[in-house]
Protein backbone atom coordinates (compact mmCIF):
# COMPACT_ATOMS: atom_id res chain seq x y z
CA UNK A 1 0.00 0.00 0.00
CA UNK A 2 1.33 3.60 -1.26
CA UNK A 3 1.75 5.71 2.28
CA UNK A 4 1.13 8.93 0.83
CA UNK A 5 -0.61 9.15 -2.59
CA UNK A 6 -0.06 12.87 -4.23
CA UNK A 7 -2.82 13.43 -6.98
CA UNK A 8 -1.17 16.46 -9.49
CA UNK A 9 2.08 17.53 -10.56
CA UNK A 10 1.71 21.30 -10.66
CA UNK A 11 3.10 23.73 -7.77
CA UNK A 12 0.59 22.66 -4.69
CA UNK A 13 1.66 18.88 -5.85
CA UNK A 14 5.40 19.72 -6.20
CA UNK A 15 5.23 21.50 -2.98
CA UNK A 16 3.77 18.94 -0.90
CA UNK A 17 6.28 16.42 -2.63
CA UNK A 18 9.29 19.08 -1.27
CA UNK A 19 7.82 18.84 1.91
CA UNK A 20 7.53 15.54 2.30
CA UNK A 21 11.18 14.86 0.97
CA UNK A 22 11.95 17.34 3.23
CA UNK A 23 10.57 15.47 6.25
CA UNK A 24 12.02 12.24 5.31
CA UNK A 25 8.73 10.80 3.84
CA UNK A 26 8.27 8.84 1.24
CA UNK A 27 5.30 9.70 -1.59
CA UNK A 28 3.98 8.40 -4.76
CA UNK A 29 3.08 11.38 -7.08
CA UNK A 30 0.86 10.85 -10.09
CA UNK A 31 0.25 13.12 -12.77
CA UNK A 32 -2.54 13.15 -16.01
CA UNK A 33 -0.13 14.98 -18.35
CA UNK A 34 3.61 14.16 -19.42
CA UNK A 35 5.17 16.83 -17.91
CA UNK A 36 5.20 18.99 -14.49
CA UNK A 37 3.10 22.07 -13.68
CA UNK A 38 1.27 21.19 -17.67
CA UNK A 39 -1.58 24.55 -16.81
CA UNK A 40 1.92 26.68 -16.75
CA UNK A 41 3.25 25.06 -19.43
CA UNK A 42 0.00 25.57 -21.46
CA UNK A 43 -0.74 29.82 -20.48
CA UNK A 44 -0.27 32.46 -22.97
CA UNK A 45 3.09 33.76 -23.81
CA UNK A 46 3.45 37.17 -22.07
CA UNK A 47 2.29 35.40 -19.05
CA UNK A 48 4.28 37.13 -16.03
CA UNK A 49 3.15 35.57 -12.07
CA UNK A 50 1.20 38.71 -10.29
CA UNK A 51 2.33 37.22 -6.62
CA UNK A 52 5.69 38.65 -6.04
CA UNK A 53 8.98 35.97 -5.94
CA UNK A 54 9.17 36.27 -2.26
CA UNK A 55 5.60 34.96 -1.79
CA UNK A 56 5.82 32.57 -4.75
CA UNK A 57 8.20 30.17 -4.25
CA UNK A 58 8.05 26.65 -3.38
CA UNK A 59 9.48 25.09 0.22
CA UNK A 60 12.88 25.30 0.98
CA UNK A 61 13.95 26.65 -2.71
CA UNK A 62 13.37 30.31 -2.95
CA UNK A 63 13.92 31.76 -6.58
CA UNK A 64 17.40 32.73 -7.73
CA UNK A 65 18.60 36.27 -6.78
CA UNK A 66 18.85 37.53 -10.43
CA UNK A 67 15.12 36.58 -11.07
CA UNK A 68 12.86 39.42 -11.16
CA UNK A 69 10.15 40.52 -9.03
CA UNK A 70 7.84 39.36 -11.35
CA UNK A 71 8.39 35.93 -13.06
CA UNK A 72 7.77 35.17 -16.38
CA UNK A 73 6.26 31.48 -17.41
CA UNK A 74 9.14 30.47 -18.99
CA UNK A 75 11.19 31.28 -15.88
CA UNK A 76 8.74 29.86 -13.77
CA UNK A 77 8.50 26.39 -15.59
CA UNK A 78 12.38 26.09 -15.14
CA UNK A 79 12.30 26.96 -11.88
CA UNK A 80 9.25 23.96 -11.20
CA UNK A 81 11.80 21.63 -13.43
CA UNK A 82 14.62 22.54 -11.33
CA UNK A 83 12.82 22.34 -8.16
CA UNK A 84 11.63 18.39 -9.32
CA UNK A 85 15.21 17.67 -9.35
CA UNK A 86 16.56 19.16 -6.13
CA UNK A 87 13.58 17.32 -4.45
CA UNK A 88 14.15 14.05 -6.51
CA UNK A 89 10.20 14.19 -7.28
CA UNK A 90 9.74 12.08 -10.33
CA UNK A 91 5.94 11.76 -11.23
CA UNK A 92 4.36 8.83 -12.73
CA UNK A 93 2.82 10.49 -15.85
CA UNK A 94 0.17 9.80 -18.18
CA UNK A 95 -2.06 8.57 -14.59
CA UNK A 96 -5.35 10.17 -14.30
CA UNK A 97 -7.12 10.14 -11.24
CA UNK A 98 -10.99 9.58 -11.98
CA UNK A 99 -12.19 9.10 -8.57
CA UNK A 100 -11.34 8.74 -4.96
CA UNK A 101 -13.20 6.26 -2.57
CA UNK A 102 -12.70 5.53 0.90
CA UNK A 103 -13.21 1.73 1.71
CA UNK A 104 -12.34 0.68 5.72
CA UNK A 105 -8.93 2.38 6.32
CA UNK A 106 -7.69 2.55 3.05
CA UNK A 107 -8.29 5.20 0.04
CA UNK A 108 -8.63 3.35 -3.37
CA UNK A 109 -7.76 5.74 -6.35
CA UNK A 110 -9.03 4.40 -9.23
CA UNK A 111 -7.29 5.78 -12.51
CA UNK A 112 -7.62 4.49 -15.90
CA UNK A 113 -6.25 1.48 -16.46
CA UNK A 114 -5.21 0.51 -12.33
CA UNK A 115 -6.46 1.20 -9.03
CA UNK A 116 -4.03 2.65 -6.33
CA UNK A 117 -4.91 2.14 -2.83
CA UNK A 118 -3.05 4.51 -0.28
CA UNK A 119 -2.97 5.65 4.07
CA UNK A 120 -3.25 9.08 2.64
CA UNK A 121 -4.23 11.12 -0.79
CA UNK A 122 -3.26 14.50 -1.10
CA UNK A 123 -5.54 15.98 -3.54
CA UNK A 124 -3.70 19.13 -5.67
CA UNK A 125 -5.55 19.40 -8.97
CA UNK A 126 -6.09 22.72 -8.44
CA UNK A 127 -8.71 25.60 -8.60
CA UNK A 128 -8.04 25.87 -12.11
CA UNK A 129 -8.52 22.18 -13.18
CA UNK A 130 -11.88 22.63 -15.48
CA UNK A 131 -12.50 25.73 -17.93
CA UNK A 132 -15.76 27.11 -17.22
CA UNK A 133 -17.66 27.28 -19.87
CA UNK A 134 -21.36 28.96 -20.18
CA UNK A 135 -23.85 28.72 -22.89
CA UNK A 136 -25.64 31.53 -24.18
CA UNK A 137 -29.15 31.56 -26.52
CA UNK A 138 -28.03 31.75 -29.85
CA UNK A 139 -24.46 30.79 -29.68
CA UNK A 140 -24.60 28.32 -31.86
CA UNK A 141 -25.49 30.28 -34.73
CA UNK A 142 -22.21 32.25 -34.40
CA UNK A 143 -20.27 31.72 -37.16
CA UNK A 144 -17.18 33.21 -35.73
CA UNK A 145 -14.87 31.40 -33.35
CA UNK A 146 -15.41 30.88 -29.46
CA UNK A 147 -12.46 29.61 -27.22
CA UNK A 148 -12.20 29.60 -23.33
CA UNK A 149 -8.99 32.10 -22.96
CA UNK A 150 -7.22 28.61 -21.20
CA UNK A 151 -6.70 28.25 -25.30
CA UNK A 152 -5.08 31.58 -25.99
CA UNK A 153 -1.55 31.82 -26.40
CA UNK A 154 -0.64 35.39 -28.33
CA UNK A 155 -2.16 37.87 -30.38
CA UNK A 156 -1.10 36.59 -33.91
CA UNK A 157 -4.22 34.67 -35.58
CA UNK A 158 -6.42 38.10 -34.56
CA UNK A 159 -5.07 40.81 -36.85
CA UNK A 160 -7.57 42.17 -38.41
CA UNK A 161 -10.52 40.90 -36.34
CA UNK A 162 -12.69 42.07 -33.92
CA UNK A 163 -12.16 40.42 -30.73
CA UNK A 164 -14.94 39.98 -27.42
CA UNK A 165 -13.63 38.95 -24.37
CA UNK A 166 -16.01 37.76 -21.83
CA UNK A 167 -14.63 38.49 -18.10
CA UNK A 168 -12.42 40.83 -16.61
CA UNK A 169 -10.67 39.02 -13.90
CA UNK A 170 -6.62 38.87 -14.20
CA UNK A 171 -6.65 36.64 -17.20
CA UNK A 172 -9.33 38.65 -19.20
CA UNK A 173 -7.58 42.00 -18.43
CA UNK A 174 -4.22 40.50 -19.61
CA UNK A 175 -5.34 38.95 -22.60
CA UNK A 176 -7.74 41.99 -23.68
CA UNK A 177 -4.14 43.99 -22.98
CA UNK A 178 -1.85 42.15 -25.04
CA UNK A 179 -4.27 42.39 -27.75
CA UNK A 180 -4.68 46.06 -27.59
CA UNK A 181 -0.95 46.37 -27.50
CA UNK A 182 -0.46 44.55 -30.82
CA UNK A 183 -3.17 47.05 -32.14
CA UNK A 184 -6.35 44.09 -32.30
CA UNK A 185 -9.87 45.54 -32.15
CA UNK A 186 -10.58 44.09 -28.86
CA UNK A 187 -13.45 44.54 -26.26
CA UNK A 188 -14.45 43.10 -22.69
CA UNK A 189 -17.59 42.17 -21.49
CA UNK A 190 -17.74 42.75 -18.19
CA UNK A 191 -20.04 40.41 -16.09
CA UNK A 192 -20.30 41.55 -12.76
CA UNK A 193 -18.73 44.20 -10.67
CA UNK A 194 -15.41 44.33 -10.31
CA UNK A 195 -12.59 44.64 -7.67
CA UNK A 196 -9.38 46.43 -9.27
CA UNK A 197 -5.93 47.03 -8.12
CA UNK A 198 -2.81 48.62 -9.24
CA UNK A 199 0.15 46.20 -9.55
CA UNK A 200 2.67 48.68 -8.35
CA UNK A 201 2.13 51.04 -6.20
CA UNK A 202 5.14 54.29 -6.34
CA UNK A 203 7.62 51.84 -6.95
CA UNK A 204 6.46 49.22 -4.79
CA UNK A 205 4.72 45.94 -5.01
CA UNK A 206 0.88 46.58 -3.79
CA UNK A 207 1.00 42.88 -2.49
CA UNK A 208 3.84 44.17 -0.22
CA UNK A 209 1.57 47.08 1.04
CA UNK A 210 -1.68 44.84 1.20
CA UNK A 211 -0.10 42.82 3.54
CA UNK A 212 1.08 45.48 6.04
CA UNK A 213 -3.09 47.29 5.56
CA UNK A 214 -4.55 43.89 6.00
CA UNK A 215 -3.06 43.70 9.72
CA UNK A 216 -4.95 46.63 10.84
CA UNK A 217 -7.52 46.36 13.53
CA UNK A 218 -11.05 47.39 12.47
CA UNK A 219 -10.71 46.98 8.97
CA UNK A 220 -8.89 50.23 8.90
CA UNK A 221 -6.16 48.86 6.20
CA UNK A 222 -9.45 47.87 3.53
CA UNK A 223 -10.79 51.05 3.85
CA UNK A 224 -7.53 53.08 3.49
CA UNK A 225 -6.74 50.54 0.15
CA UNK A 226 -9.94 51.64 -0.98
CA UNK A 227 -9.32 55.44 -1.00
CA UNK A 228 -6.12 54.37 -2.48
CA UNK A 229 -7.36 52.43 -5.09
CA UNK A 230 -9.81 55.54 -6.24
CA UNK A 231 -7.30 58.62 -6.11
CA UNK A 232 -4.86 55.91 -8.39
CA UNK A 233 -8.11 54.98 -10.83
CA UNK A 234 -9.93 57.50 -10.73
CA UNK A 235 -13.83 57.27 -11.66
CA UNK A 236 -13.87 54.40 -13.61
CA UNK A 237 -17.83 54.30 -13.46
CA UNK A 238 -17.90 57.00 -16.98
CA UNK A 239 -15.59 54.02 -19.03
CA UNK A 240 -18.70 51.97 -18.01
CA UNK A 241 -16.30 50.42 -15.49
CA UNK A 242 -18.28 48.80 -12.54
CA UNK A 243 -16.54 48.66 -9.52
CA UNK A 244 -17.45 46.94 -6.24
CA UNK A 245 -18.38 49.21 -3.44
CA UNK A 246 -16.29 46.32 -1.14
CA UNK A 247 -12.42 46.80 0.10
CA UNK A 248 -10.69 44.59 -2.14
CA UNK A 249 -8.80 43.33 0.97
CA UNK A 250 -12.02 42.41 2.52
CA UNK A 251 -13.44 40.86 -0.57
CA UNK A 252 -10.51 38.39 -1.05
CA UNK A 253 -10.61 37.62 2.68
CA UNK A 254 -14.47 36.72 2.57
CA UNK A 255 -15.04 35.23 -0.88
CA UNK A 256 -11.45 34.52 -2.11
CA UNK A 257 -12.59 36.45 -5.22
CA UNK A 258 -9.51 37.75 -5.83
CA UNK A 259 -8.81 41.46 -7.85
CA UNK A 260 -8.19 42.49 -10.66
CA UNK A 261 -4.47 43.61 -10.63
CA UNK A 262 -4.16 45.97 -13.20
CA UNK A 263 -0.66 45.91 -15.39
CA UNK A 264 -1.67 48.76 -18.06
CA UNK A 265 -5.39 47.64 -19.13
CA UNK A 266 -7.19 50.57 -17.45
CA UNK A 267 -5.03 53.30 -19.40
CA UNK A 268 -5.84 51.29 -22.63
CA UNK A 269 -9.92 51.16 -21.79
CA UNK A 270 -9.37 55.15 -20.93
CA UNK A 271 -7.63 55.91 -24.52
CA UNK A 272 -10.30 53.53 -26.06
CA UNK A 273 -8.43 51.07 -27.45
CA UNK A 274 -10.35 48.80 -25.23
CA UNK A 275 -13.85 48.73 -25.43
CA UNK A 276 -16.26 47.90 -22.59
CA UNK A 277 -19.49 46.14 -22.86
CA UNK A 278 -22.49 44.96 -20.58
CA UNK A 279 -23.04 41.63 -19.72
CA UNK A 280 -23.80 39.32 -22.49
CA UNK A 281 -27.23 38.87 -23.50
CA UNK A 282 -27.27 36.54 -26.24
CA UNK A 283 -25.74 35.91 -29.74
CA UNK A 284 -26.77 35.63 -33.45
CA UNK A 285 -24.55 34.87 -37.13
CA UNK A 286 -22.70 37.86 -36.53
CA UNK A 287 -22.16 39.43 -33.33
CA UNK A 288 -23.33 39.74 -29.58
CA UNK A 289 -25.79 41.28 -28.14
CA UNK A 290 -25.80 42.83 -24.59
CA UNK A 291 -28.07 43.16 -21.75
CA UNK A 292 -28.14 47.06 -21.85
CA UNK A 293 -29.49 46.67 -25.41
CA UNK A 294 -26.40 46.80 -27.21
CA UNK A 295 -24.72 44.95 -29.60
CA UNK A 296 -21.60 44.19 -31.71
CA UNK A 297 -19.85 42.50 -34.83
CA UNK A 298 -17.84 40.27 -33.65
CA UNK A 299 -15.06 37.75 -35.34
CA UNK A 300 -13.85 35.76 -32.33
CA UNK A 301 -14.64 35.75 -28.16
CA UNK A 302 -12.72 34.65 -25.70
CA UNK A 303 -14.14 32.91 -22.70
CA UNK A 304 -12.25 34.76 -19.63
CA UNK A 305 -15.08 32.74 -17.37
CA UNK A 306 -12.51 30.97 -14.71
CA UNK A 307 -12.57 27.52 -14.00
CA UNK A 308 -14.29 24.89 -11.95
CA UNK A 309 -12.63 22.41 -9.31
CA UNK A 310 -15.34 19.67 -10.37
CA UNK A 311 -13.42 17.61 -7.00
CA UNK A 312 -17.75 16.62 -6.16
CA UNK A 313 -17.03 14.00 -9.80
CA UNK A 314 -13.86 13.31 -8.54
CA UNK A 315 -14.20 12.10 -4.87
CA UNK A 316 -16.88 9.80 -4.00
CA UNK A 317 -19.40 10.79 -1.19
CA UNK A 318 -17.99 14.52 -1.34
CA UNK A 319 -20.92 15.98 0.59
CA UNK A 320 -18.83 15.72 3.87
CA UNK A 321 -15.70 17.23 2.37
CA UNK A 322 -16.50 19.87 -0.16
CA UNK A 323 -18.50 23.19 0.08
CA UNK A 324 -21.60 24.83 -2.01
CA UNK A 325 -18.33 26.58 -4.31
CA UNK A 326 -16.90 23.00 -4.83
CA UNK A 327 -13.87 23.81 -2.60
CA UNK A 328 -12.56 21.99 0.26
CA UNK A 329 -13.78 22.85 3.32
CA UNK A 330 -10.64 22.73 5.04
CA UNK A 331 -7.06 21.19 3.97
CA UNK A 332 -6.60 18.73 6.49
CA UNK A 333 -8.70 15.59 6.99
CA UNK A 334 -12.39 17.63 5.65
CA UNK A 335 -15.34 16.05 7.45
CA UNK A 336 -13.44 13.62 9.42
CA UNK A 337 -12.39 12.13 6.45
CA UNK A 338 -8.73 10.75 8.13
CA UNK A 339 -6.24 10.42 5.61
CA UNK A 340 -7.48 13.39 2.57
CA UNK A 341 -6.15 16.22 2.43
CA UNK A 342 -5.84 18.81 -0.62
CA UNK A 343 -3.65 21.87 -0.90
CA UNK A 344 -3.56 24.44 -3.63
CA UNK A 345 -7.67 25.73 -3.41
CA UNK A 346 -6.90 28.22 -0.53
CA UNK A 347 -7.44 31.57 -2.44
CA UNK A 348 -8.59 33.83 0.57
CA UNK A 349 -4.87 35.36 1.32
CA UNK A 350 -2.61 38.03 0.29
CA UNK A 351 -0.48 36.68 -1.97
CA UNK A 352 -2.87 33.99 -4.18
CA UNK A 353 -3.02 30.52 -4.24
CA UNK A 354 0.92 30.49 -4.69
CA UNK A 355 1.83 32.53 -1.73
CA UNK A 356 0.00 29.89 0.28
CA UNK A 357 1.91 26.86 -0.72
CA UNK A 358 4.46 26.46 1.81
CA UNK A 359 2.23 27.34 5.23
CA UNK A 360 -0.46 24.63 3.43
CA UNK A 361 2.12 21.85 2.67
CA UNK A 362 4.21 22.40 6.35
CA UNK A 363 0.90 21.79 7.76
CA UNK A 364 -0.48 18.81 5.75
CA UNK A 365 3.21 17.65 6.35
CA UNK A 366 2.91 17.84 10.42
CA UNK A 367 -0.40 16.15 9.74
CA UNK A 368 1.10 13.49 8.16
CA UNK A 369 3.96 13.04 10.17
CA UNK A 370 1.77 12.83 13.29
CA UNK A 371 -0.34 10.06 11.97
CA UNK A 372 2.45 7.90 11.38
CA UNK A 373 4.10 7.89 14.77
Amino acid sequence: MIQNLIIGAGPAGLAIAGALRHAKKDFYLIEQSHHIASKWHAHYDRLHLHTIKEYAHLPFMPFPDECPTYISKSDLIAYYESYAAQWDIKPHYHTKATKISKHDNEWHVHCEDELLVAKNVIVATGINRIPNIPHWKGQELFTGEIIHASQYKNATPYHHKRVLIIGMGNTGAEIALDLAEHNVNVGISIRSKLSIVPRDLFGRPIQKTAKILDKLPFDLGAHIGNIVRRLYFGNLAKYNVPIHPEPPIKMLRETGKTPTIDLGTVARIKDGSIHIHADVSHFDKNGVYFTNGDSAGIDAVILATGYLTQLDTLIDDSKNCIDVKGEPITKCNPGNQQGLYFIGFDNYKTGGILGTLRDDSAEITRSIVATSE
